[in-house]
């Protein structure tokens, strides 16, 4: 079963990573040590949260798959990325959903 949420998760990653280059929300730029410090959910003290899922988010989840570690057991970014990418004037759907997918593979038994 975990050798099938990897293949199921991996290809949403990179097309995570295309879609936030296409939406122009990717950074060349590393947010700074202090950004990293943070103990709120999706750092958003410190952070933006396309920033969050571009340092933190996919960065986590490509160690986990490269190293084959657990994977998390749950997983619920699609609502904090809706309300977050309301006032998003691009064509935000396909990142919404992509989000969902993730949630909703992360969440399965």
């Amino acid at each position: 079963m975990a050798a099938n949420k990897y293949q199921r998760i991996a290809p949403l990653l990179f097309e995570l990573e295309d879609q936030l280059r296409l939406l122009q929300l990717w950074q060349e730029t590393q947010p700074s040590a202090e950004a990293f410090s943070s103990d709120l959910p999706f750092s958003h003290d410190t952070m933006e949260f396309p920033q969050w899922l571009q340092f933190i988010f996919l960065q986590r989840m490509h160690t986990l798959l490269k190293h084959s570690m657990a994977l998390p057991k749950a997983c619920a970014i699609a609502p904090y990325a809706e309300e977050y990418f309301k006032s998003l004037n691009a064509n935000k759907q396909t990142l919404l959903s992509l989000l969902a997918e993730i949630d909703k593979i992360l969440t399965e038994i």
